[in-house]
């Protein structure tokens, strides 16, 4: 169904945790025209279909739930067909992916396309950040709340673990923008190899 021989454009899936700035750098991918997807379009749409407020406690609530009924690869297994769609059009990023589960269901149906690249920032950056942000503000102890649920409840911390490649965001935006870039200069490219014949982890910050 999803066949697509001709289709070798990158796939990169953007991981970490709450406030390590995720989204930062998927919308900068995006303005560089690459397609963008977010695995938390479908919390958004659950809870909109369910006239629930857009809450930390709710949105929560619905990504453990329908983990929990579906499977823990439910988001991946859902957003398949709409990720090989955008790879048809071009370069693509994720940002969102959650789960052990999810990153091992993408890796089995992607995995020569698919680089994962983790956004990590010490904690007490993070949670400065979320205490702050513009929209769906979190106090330390939520943010504290959330890491733990993400961790426990989610598998959250597998695809960090095993990222491709790492970049330090505890500076300005300006400074993590430019690791993006170097990133996709030097070791990202628009259309792979058989990327599983590279050798080791590395940064973006180097």
């Amino acid at each position: 169904m999803y066949s697509n021989p001709k289709n070798d454009n990158t796939l990169v899936v953007i991981v970490g945790m709450c406030g390590a700035g995720k989204s930062l750098v998927a919308e900068h991918l995006k303005r560089k025209g690459w397609q963008m997807i977010r695995f938390g379009e479908i919390t958004i749409h659950e809870l909109n279909a369910r006239g629930l407020p857009h809450t930390e406690a709710n949105e929560r609530a619905i990504r453990e739930e329908l983990r929990r009924v579906q499977g823990s690869d439910a988001y991946a297994k859902q957003l398949l067909p709409k990720i090989k769609e955008a790879l048809e059009l071009g370069p693509t990023v994720i940002d969102g992916l959650y789960s052990w589960s999810e990153y091992k269901f993408l890796r089995r149906n992607l995995k020569n396309q698919m680089y994962v690249v983790a956004v990590i920032a010490s904690r007490s950056i993070r949670y400065e950040r979320l205490a702050h942000r513009l929209v769906r503000r979190l106090s330390p102890e939520e943010a504290e709340l959330r890491d733990f649920a993400e961790i426990e409840k989610l598998e959250k911390g597998g695809p960090i673990v095993v990222a491709d490649y790492v970049i330090l965001n505890d500076g300005s935006e300006e400074e993590l923008l430019r690791s993006v870039d170097r990133l996709l200069l030097t070791c990202i490219p628009a259309k792979p190899e058989h990327k599983y014949g590279r050798k080791g982890r590395r940064s973006g910050n180097e």
